[in-house]
């Protein structure tokens, strides 16, 4: 995985603001406007994960899904979160993305960037004292539309093969 020389400063920044700006929306709940984010073809994975032996392990399971979600399927999640049969998330979660190690290289296609982060996921429910972690890989695909950047496709690589989360469909 090499990053591209021909990338600018100014689209990394970019990109860096649009994952930053996207950590944001969700974590203040703001979840209709994180679906703007999203193309009409987007594709949002976390495939299971599990430990393998070996050097050459990647440690997933890329038949099986914690979530295989589109827009369309995210959309009606997000409007179910916002009627009264939410119990789960009624109130909201408090939230917080950490989003690091940004790699941006040019994708297959020439509007189409391949973009790696780490994300460190904190979430604490009611007033529990008890703090939910996660940390992750995330493998996105940006598309560069004339609207600015937009989310294709999201594949989440979770550090965990049990993740200590009951809701995990956004990360």
């Amino acid at each position: 995985m090499s990053v591209s020389a021909a990338l600018s400063d100014e689209l990394y920044l970019q990109v860096v603001t649009f994952l930053y700006r996207e950590a944001y929306l969700l974590d203040h709940w703001k979840l209709e406007e994180w679906l703007s984010l999203l193309t009409d073809d987007a594709l949002y994975l976390m495939p299971v994960r599990v430990t393998e032996w070996g050097i050459e392990s990647q440690g997933g399971v890329r038949e099986l899904y914690h979530f295989e979600e589109n827009k369309s399927s995210l959309t009606l999640r997000i409007k179910r979160l916002q009627t009264q049969f939410a119990w789960g998330e009624n109130p909201p979660p408090r939230t917080r993305r950490f989003i690091g190690g940004v790699l941006v290289r040019k994708g297959d296609r020439d509007h189409e960037l391949e973009v790696t982060s780490s994300l460190l996921f904190l979430r604490n429910r009611g007033d529990s004292p008890d703090l939910s972690i996660l940390s992750a890989e995330r493998q996105d695909i940006l598309r560069i539309t004339p609207d600015g950047l937009r989310l294709a496709r999201r594949l989440i690589l979770l550090d965990h093969t049990v993740p200590s989360l009951e809701s995990l469909f956004i990360l």
